[in-house]
């Protein structure tokens, strides 16, 4: 039998490797908790809401925090845990769970692969911007990092999700636990501090069942996007920057993932 510290590391090694991520996000235990209730948090890479949990390496993060509001506090936690944060908060409020990882890479041997993701995450001229730039269509490299928040009501949960500087993300503007959701769930989406207009916001809506539905929505010139939710569900929020890369990893292109999950009474 395999020890649970071992078997962390084997599951960090091998399933964080970017050739199997799609992906990311932070995945609480339960998203309305009592004020000092124990909470858990998975961070997991998957699809379709199904994935494989991530532990807690530093090495593998730049930020991992619980936020009120503007406050901002480093979580620790040990080395190798999964779920990879166990807390108890104290503090009465909306908390938002931040994780931003470290720079990855993924190498691409064929173009297709590269091609499939592009499709997805709504880059269709990726192509001839690639073919433009003089590169090949196979053995080139990616930059990857991944920018995550999620929503956790702890008690009542008033509160108001804000900016935390990363330099993409999700900031919610309805609070899914306190205000009235008829017209759904108002995010903005950020990138470099500015409202990122016109982009692709990928929705996974998990029933109570257990049933996921994808669906797309893209937000508005001031970067706002309106989510149709249901009591009971929860969501995961995707969205994808791909830029030119030129910097010291070789790479050529870079992406940046920006994820939020929250669920709804």
């Amino acid at each position: 039998m395999i020890r649970r510290p071992l078997l962390a590391l084997v599951l960090a090694c091998v399933f964080a490797q970017p050739g199997l991520a799609h992906e990311f996000w932070i995945e609480p235990s339960k998203f309305q908790v009592e004020t000092g209730a124990e909470l858990t948090a998975q961070l997991r890479v998957g699809q379709k809401l199904k994935g494989t949990p991530q532990a807690y390496f530093p090495n593998r993060f730049a930020r991992f925090e619980l936020r009120y509001g503007d406050g901002a506090m480093p979580y620790e936690g040990r080395l190798g845990d999964i779920p990879a944060l166990s807390t108890q908060p104290d503090q009465d409020g909306l908390l938002v769970i931040l994780h931003q990882t470290a720079l990855d890479t993924l190498d691409y041997k064929d173009w297709q692969k590269f091609q499939d993701f592009a499709d997805q995450k709504d880059f269709p001229d990726i192509r001839e911007r690639h073919l433009a730039r003089g590169l090949p269509l196979d053995g080139f490299r990616e930059v990857y990092t991944r920018y995550a928040k999620s929503l956790v009501a702890v008690g009542i949960g008033e509160g108001a999700d804000t900016r935390s500087g990363m330099e993409t993300e999700f900031v919610a503007l309805t609070n899914p636990y306190t205000d009235p959701l008829a017209d759904g769930v108002t995010v903005q989406l950020y990138y470099q501090g500015k409202p990122q207009s016109d982009a692709q916001v990928e929705i996974f809506d998990s029933a109570p069942d257990g049933t996921v539905h994808i669906s797309l929505i893209r937000t508005d010139a001031q970067g706002r996007a309106v989510i149709p939710v249901a009591s009971g569900h929860s969501y995961l929020l995707d969205a994808v920057r791909l830029r030119s890369y030129d910097g010291p990893e070789e790479a050529v292109w870079e992406s940046l993932w920006a994820s939020l999950t929250f669920a709804v009474p």
